[in-house]
């Protein structure tokens, strides 16, 4: 078992041992950050740097080189290699109880006041995330571990300085899971030996570290959601990290679960052996769809053949997404595992009773169709949205799940995953694109990674889809509806029309102002640049504080 380092949040060298790693904190010292930068979980995370970060990076450049496969006209097929574990007769491991009914699942970042709303909402579950809704400032980051410690420990409180409210947690409150971050993300703040920590290892070491004896303590434990993962084997790093954290923390084995968002191509030809990977510690897959579409215009950017209409004609009733979709809840059910579905993006219109009315008629349409496909829970972004969502779920399962749908009707091929949607490209798509995907760099560089525009809740994973359309659009000249081609010069042409309306809604003063300049400018160098950014995160991270 680990024993606690010597050394204080204070300094920004952590370790004084003659032989052991040395921890360098260069981030600004933000209050409290000792609870959160703890000896025991600096430790824990540089063992598992250490002993694991040489193989995160091989897997990384693996991605590389399977994406040459595919500029080079490979399209991905499931594995011979593993087709044993695909026909094996094997189920994971149970869930605990606070983890077997998850109808619904409200997702947002980890600041102060979210977190309580978040938990006391009428949901089972609340996904508290570190990743595609969270801008990664190195002040949002170690507060968020400090909130989640105190909301583990119910002693999290928030008073609203405009209105002088206090938020604090109800007596019944909704069971938290944490998403860290992806395994290609870094943590720039912390360097081990000299070498910059991953995000994922980073965000996971402080989390368990420091609260799973207190989530133990309420009855729970340690449930995670685990993004990105583009194979098996990354899922098997994954369940590599969790025996080595349990063993050194002294935690019963398979005390750690986890669901994986099926959000890549990718992964959605190794659901199977995803869920072998991890099946001690599975709690299931979950249809991460935004993320799903980005991955698949990325995977295939340099192909003109796999274009694809416009964001909003992109739906789940598309082939291609609703095989992916049967798929999932096939898999998962038959191996004992959880089926979640999507995320749904909208919010409440306040000032519109006739748009509210229609935005929450896409929502309830959206639930229904996700319940009776088999799915055993849903994911909002709002709390207004929770009863709507619950509604399709309570009239479908008459049980806390639909583990006994086993959808053996499902037949899907190779080809029915990389179907592609008809439909057209048009400029007001292509001007939506940029206004929502300049407005969230914009809101992301100042520190906030959940926004809401025009009515959706984007993210990041929102904001890639608009940046890999408008950059393949770009790369090979698609034509919009009009019959125009998209070029450099009528690129140009929309974004300066877009930054004038954009201009006009949020005023001259922040556009001209602060970040927004250099959101510009850096949303516009990707989409003109010759090679493709992997994530728009990754550049922006670099102007992030």
């Amino acid at each position: 078992m680990l024993k606690d380092m010597a050394g204080s949040a204070a300094e920004r060298v952590y370790s004084r041992e003659p032989n052991g790693p040395r921890v360098e904190i260069l981030g600004a010292p933000i209050e409290r950050q000792d609870e959160a930068l703890t000896p025991l979980a600096l430790q824990l995370l540089a063992s598992l740097h250490r002993r694991f970060n040489p193989r995160r990076l091989e897997l990384l450049a693996e991605r590389t080189r399977r994406q040459g496969e595919f500029d080079a006209g490979a399209l991905p097929q499931f594995l011979t290699s593993t087709a044993e574990v695909r026909g094996g007769d094997w189920r994971i491991a149970p869930v605990p109880a606070d983890l077997t009914d998850r109808r619904v699942e409200i997702t947002g970042p980890v600041d102060r006041k979210m977190i309580i709303n978040a938990l006391n909402a009428p949901v089972n579950a609340f996904m508290a995330d570190f990743e595609d809704s969270l801008a990664p400032t190195w002040e949002n980051v170690i507060r968020g571990q400090v909130n989640l410690a105190d909301a583990i420990r119910r002693t999290i409180s928030f008073e609203d300085a405009a209105t002088g409210r206090v938020y604090r947690l109800a007596e019944r409150t909704a069971t938290l899971i944490v998403r860290p971050r992806g395994w290609h993300l870094p943590e720039k703040h912390v360097r081990i030996n000299g070498e910059p920590v991953s995000g994922a290892l980073f965000d996971f070491a402080l989390f368990l570290a420091n609260n799973h004896a207190a989530l133990a303590r309420r009855g729970t434990g340690p449930y995670l959601y685990l993004p990105k993962i583009e194979s098996h084997l990354e899922a098997r790093l994954w369940n590599e990290v969790f025996l080595a954290a349990q063993d050194a923390l002294g935690m019963p084995r398979g005390t750690i679960k986890a669901t994986v968002l099926i959000e890549t191509i990718l992964a959605a030809f190794e659901m199977d052996e995803i869920l072998y990977e991890l099946r001690e510690h599975s709690a299931g897959l979950n249809c991460g769809r935004w993320d799903y579409i980005f991955s698949f215009i990325k995977k295939f950017r340099n192909r003109a053949d796999f274009l694809l209409p416009d964001r909003a004609a992109v739906t789940m009733e598309r082939h291609f997404l609703r095989s992916y979709v049967d798929l999932l809840i096939r898999t998962c059910h038959r191996r004992g595992a959880h089926a979640m579905g999507g995320m749904a993006a909208q919010i409440p219109i306040r000032d519109d009773p006739a748009a509210n009315e229609a935005a929450m008629g896409r929502v309830r349409a959206d639930k229904l169709r996700e319940a009776r496909a088999g799915h055993d829970g849903t994911w909002i972004a709002h709390p207004g949205l929770a009863a709507i969502a619950r509604e399709p779920f309570d009239a479908v399962m008459r049980g806390p799940n639909q583990l006994g749908v086993l959808r053996e009707d499902v037949r899907v091929s190779a080809q029915d995953l990389v179907a592609i949607p008809d439909g057209a490209i048009t400029e007001e798509g292509l001007r939506n694109c940029i206004r929502v995907g300049v407005q969230y760099l914009e809101s992301w560089l100042r520190g906030n990674g959940c926004v809401p525009l025009y009515h959706l809740m984007e993210d990041a994973a929102t904001a890639e889809i608009c940046r890999a359309q408008l950059w393949q659009c770009l790369r090979h000249g698609a034509r919009t509806a009009d019959g125009a081609p998209v070029t450099v010069e009528r690129f140009d042409r929309l974004l300066s029309a877009e930054l004038d309306r954009i201009h006009g809604e949020v005023g001259a003063a922040r556009l001209t102002q602060g970040v927004f300049p250099s959101a510009a400018r850096l949303f516009e160098r990707m989409i003109k640049s010759e090679s493709f950014d992997e994530f728009l995160t990754l550049p922006a991270y670099e102007l992030l504080s």
